[in-house]
């Protein structure tokens, strides 16, 4: 089986020195990178529903930099000022340091796990019990937050970003020999991009307990993991190619050793001939019995060889129809979905823009009920002034004539 192109769903890494690039050097593969999934901020419209409040907690949990980039944007469009006061409580430096990007990381609290397990996470937090402490996280719940339960941690989880399947586009070429996997999510983006999925000969790599198990749980085959003799996904693959470079070299060498037997038999046949040319003339009878066997022999070779390169050839049309009807099965699928979700998008867009002009109507029905109500509460603030400045003219009349009758 030929490696020559790898699909890692993750990022393109930023250094030059990633392992992978050193993978496409050594075994001349061309490396991929393409994520399965996305990550995607909740809206404040849409945190609100879960009823948590920022303001109320005094310490906060991070265990990534996404869920840093969420948690002040969320502040930001919440209006919640995130105060000077507020404690970070970080799995790794790495994560502490990112805060830089936010606030002024001298003058703030902020603990971080030297080691970057969760285990001594858990003991720093658990060293400030009287803190309310929030936990940004995505709606995929990971193995810390399982951690962080069954420590018995007090903390209120806050879902502000959600993890969605990132689509593979109409028409965009899935010619891959070997998937790395390193998510359940990613798993489930792939059979949902690809419902009619084969493996066949391609190669599936997944790191994880949870990754493992959704793979063999989807019915596929898992082909690369870590160990402790590769103990990261790159060494991994380098020990698979290796593997599989091996192979490749003894099959050459078997089928170079093949080919000398093959040209040893025709010497040897050669050979017999020759001697055969110099030995004592048979009989007329004998001459033809061995031309007749002759004949036959090569007959029956010829027959063997093209029922052989029959056989090839109907496995490989088979094969090729095979392999051509799941790429027109995948860009059908893939088509399919796409057209779904431009009609999905349609349809919502139509349904806002109705939303958004009943609204309008609404607004201007009110403000014309506003003006309307307004304009009432003058007339009648006129008609009570206009009568007040009749009854005052009365009064003066009155006085005026009181004051003459008496003179």
């Amino acid at each position: 089986m030929r490696i020559s192109k790898i699909l890692v769903s993750q990022p393109k890494p930023t250094s030059e020195k990633s392992p992978y690039f050193d993978l496409e050097t050594k075994y001349g593969v061309s490396v991929v990178f393409r994520p399965f999934i996305k990550v995607e901020g909740l809206s404040s419209k849409e945190f609100r529903k879960y009823k948590v409040n920022p303001a109320d907690f005094t310490a906060v949990i991070f265990t990534a930099r996404t869920a840093v980039d969420h948690y002040f944007r969320l502040a930001k469009e919440l209006r919640f000022d995130v105060p000077d006061t507020m404690k970070y409580f970080c799995l790794s430096q790495t994560v502490a340091h990112y805060l830089q990007k936010y606030i002024q990381y001298r003058k703030r609290k902020i603990f971080y796990s030297e080691n970057g397990k969760v285990e001594e996470l858990i003991t720093l937090i658990e060293k400030h019990k009287k803190e309310k402490f929030i936990f940004p996280m995505s709606d995929v719940h990971d193995i810390k937050a399982s951690q962080l339960e069954a420590s018995q941690v007090k903390y209120t989880p806050a879902i502000m970003y959600r993890t969605v399947s990132n689509d593979f586009e109409p028409g965009e070429p899935f010619d891959y020999d070997m998937i790395i996997l390193f998510t359940p999510s990613g798993i489930k983006s792939l059979l949902h991009n690809f419902p009619n999925f084969v493996q066949g000969d391609i190669a599936i790599g997944g790191m994880g307990p949870k990754t493992i198990e959704e793979i063999k749980n989807s019915g596929l085959r898992l082909d690369i993991t870590t160990s402790a003799k590769a103990p990261s996904i790159p060494a991994a693959i380098d020990q698979y190619l290796a593997k599989v470079q091996k192979e490749e070299h003894r099959q050459q060498l078997l089928a170079e050793k093949q080919a000398a037997e093959e040209a040893k038999k025709k010497l040897a046949k050669k050979a017999e001939k020759a001697m055969a040319k110099t030995a004592a003339p048979a009989t007329a009878e004998e001459l033809a019995r061995r031309r007749s066997e002759a004949a036959k022999k090569a007959a029956a070779a010829r027959n063997a060889k093209r029922t052989a390169e029959a056989e090839k050839a109907r496995k490989r049309s088979e094969a090729a129809k095979k392999a051509a009807a799941t790429r027109a099965a995948m860009r059908a699928e893939a088509a399919r979905i796409a057209a779904e979700k431009a009609e999905a998008e349609r349809i919502a867009a139509e349904k806002a823009a109705a939303e958004r002009a009943r609204r309008r109507s609404e607004a201007a029905k009110k403000a014309a009920a506003t003006r309307n109500a307004k304009r009432a509460a003058e007339a009648e603030k006129a008609r009570k002034r206009s009568e007040a400045a009749k009854k005052a003219a009365a009064t003066r009349a009155a006085k005026r004539a009181a004051e003459a009758a008496k003179k």
